[in-house]
């Protein structure tokens, strides 16, 4: 992963976001010798976003089952049936 200073991604922000789109390797920036943001591509964010969504919403589910609030196919059915019309 590449590091770059905060000064210099003011100075180079061109230069260093035409190597992030070509690299697509996201980029740490720090300020006074620390770690302060990371800088990655529009996409990338946007899939890893789309992937954690995915995951909390396996992870409620397995939270539901861990905790017994589950439903048999027509308990399911039964319920939804007014919007299945």
């Amino acid at each position: 992963m590449k590091t770059e200073l905060v000064t210099t991604l003011k100075r180079q922000a061109t230069k260093i976001l035409a190597e992030l789109h070509a690299s697509k390797e996201p980029v740490l920036i720090t300020e006074h010798g620390q770690p302060s943001a990371y800088l990655v591509d529009v996409k990338d964010y946007e899939l890893t976003q789309n992937r954690m969504h995915i995951l909390e919403g396996i992870a409620r589910g397995e939270t539901s089952i861990l905790e017994n609030r589950t439903y048999t196919q027509s308990q399911a059915k039964e319920k939804m049936s007014k919007w299945l019309k």
